[in-house]
């Protein structure tokens, strides 16, 4: 499939690339009719678009449904945020990545949480198996698929973040992940040391504090993510203007 060679080659590339992460079929337009390369789903985009929390509280059929349709109407590489795969067992797992890739996805996420009221981290040699399950079932039935996996002890705030983070990322490189992805990193030094800890190209998201994407490349970050802070900054817009047309009494504010 030459839209899955040309997301995995973007891995590759001597900078890194910015996925477009979008929660709609005209967000998905709108990043490819500004030159990006690839677009993920955010899963709490999509989710509070359709008024839902985030954590897998969206139906996996309207995920499905959005998939389907944006892989229909963008030409460029499209990955899903599965969470943490939409159930608590293997095979349920590997029945939504077969229903994911038939509709046309070239790149999914799961991370080695599980959402709930309590975001549980699972433990490295609890996640190591079913990732190993994923792999190993992706390789057999020669599913173009690109893995990337999220690790989340930076996002939790652990103390021991950056070492449970290299622990897992060498864990999860032999286990057949494709990528590795650790949101809410931020300190260069940090980003570097997980850089240099796997061989598989590395993942960072949009936070205040990120280094720029030029010392992000010298780092050796090869993908990254906006999550869902395009989405929320372009609804903050919307709430301004629709306060400004009410206090108004015009709808001057639109043009402006």
């Amino acid at each position: 499939m030459k839209s899955f060679e040309t997301f995995k080659q973007l891995h590759q590339g001597p900078t890194p690339f910015l996925l477009g992460n979008v929660w709609d079929v005209k967000s998905a337009q709108v990043f490819e009719a500004n030159n990006y390369k690839a677009i993920g789903i955010s899963s709490q985009a999509l989710s509070n678009a359709f008024g839902y929390d985030d954590g897998e509280n969206l139906p996996f059929e309207l995920l499905l449904q959005l998939a389907k349709r944006v892989c229909k109407v963008a030409s460029i590489p499209f990955s899903v945020d599965m969470e943490g795969g939409y159930s608590r067992t293997v095979q349920g797992i590997l029945e939504k990545i077969d229903k994911l890739h038939d509709a046309g996805v070239v790149g999914i996420n799961l991370e080695d949480t599980i959402p709930g009221e309590v975001r549980t981290f699972l433990p490295g040699n609890e996640f190591e198996k079913i990732l190993s399950a994923v792999a190993d079932h992706i390789s057999r039935n020669n599913l173009k698929l690109f893995l990337n996996i999220r690790t989340d002890g930076f996002l939790l705030g652990l103390p021991t973040a950056l070492s449970e983070t290299l622990t897992r990322a060498r864990r999860y490189e032999t286990a057949g992940a494709d990528g590795i992805f650790v949101p809410c990193i931020t300190n260069k030094n940090d980003i570097k040391e997980v850089v240099e800890a796997t061989s598989l190209p590395v993942n960072v998201m949009c936070m205040p504090n990120l280094p720029g994407f030029e010392e992000l490349g010298e780092l050796g970050v090869k993908r990254i993510s906006m999550g869902p802070f395009l989405f929320n900054k372009a609804y903050e817009n919307v709430a301004n203007l629709a306060k400004a047309i009410n206090n108004d009494k015009s709808f001057t504010p639109l043009f402006a």
